[in-house]
């Protein structure tokens, strides 16, 4: 809330409470602003990558883990976990020594790797939620009346679990999207996200773009929600 009431403040720079309340600021956000806009394309591009990649990493592991009852699996299932258990300051740390050991220079690329290895858990876990409510009885019947494995997937498995895939990408997209940690260590000059160009405005000018950019994506989020709620059921996998 006050940041959203900041957001509106008739001031030059951050301050709560603000003297008057005026949209100059949403104005100057989206009229004079174009390094603001462009870091926000990039946090698109690399969030809608990552979750991409994630997604279809995350469905299959969870389809393994879910058709194991070996203690693998579930070692498996924990170490998969582990990036939502460390600091994000450590993952990020440890992610660019690893780029750096292999000889990989900071670029797009590594950007994208580390934001799915941020993503994946998340999805992971929302997918596992809801594979283990599918009646394994419907897969069974459509193996045994000839159907294969691909198929059984496509036309099984995947629609009866795609609310908890669905909601796990969301969960994942935002959580790349806003994220500052990983971005810090893995981002070269050419690929600055829309958290670290906010943050530098803060830091260095306290400039009220900031809060008005911040206000847009508490607004977006909120919708997204909404929407995602009505579409996937997000709350029954977040729960």
């Amino acid at each position: 809330m006050i940041v959203l009431v900041t957001s509106f403040t008739s001031a030059g720079t951050l301050r709560f409470p603000p003297p008057g309340f005026s949209t100059q600021w949403y104005r100057a956000l989206f009229v004079a602003s174009p390094e603001i806009i462009a870091a926000a394309l990039v946090s698109f591009k690399v969030a809608a990558a990552a979750t991409l990649a994630a997604t279809c990493l995350a469905t299959a592991a969870a389809i393994a883990i879910t058709s194991s009852k070996a203690i693998w699996a579930r070692a498996a299932d924990t170490a998969l976990m582990s990036p939502l258990l460390l600091p994000a300051l450590a993952l990020g740390l440890g992610l660019l020594l690893t780029f750096n050991q292999l000889n990989l220079g900071l670029s797009m690329t590594t950007l994208i790797i580390g934001h799915t290895v941020i993503c994946f858990p998340f999805i992971l876990r929302t997918t596992l939620a809801s594979l283990a409510q599918i009646d394994r009885t419907l897969e069974e019947c459509s193996l045994s009346l000839g159907a294969g494995a691909w198929f059984t997937f496509a036309n099984v498995t995947l629609p009866l679990a795609r609310g908890g895939i669905g909601a796990g990408a969301f969960i994942g997209f935002m959580a790349s999207f806003d994220n500052v940690a990983i971005s810090l260590f893995l981002a070269d000059a050419h690929s600055e996200v829309l958290p670290i160009r906010l943050w530098d405005l803060i830091e260095n000018m306290l400039d009220v773009r900031a809060a008005a950019a911040s206000g847009v994506l508490i607004a977006a989020t909120v919708l997204l929600m909404l929407v995602m709620e009505r579409l996937t059921g997000l709350s029954r996998y977040i729960r």
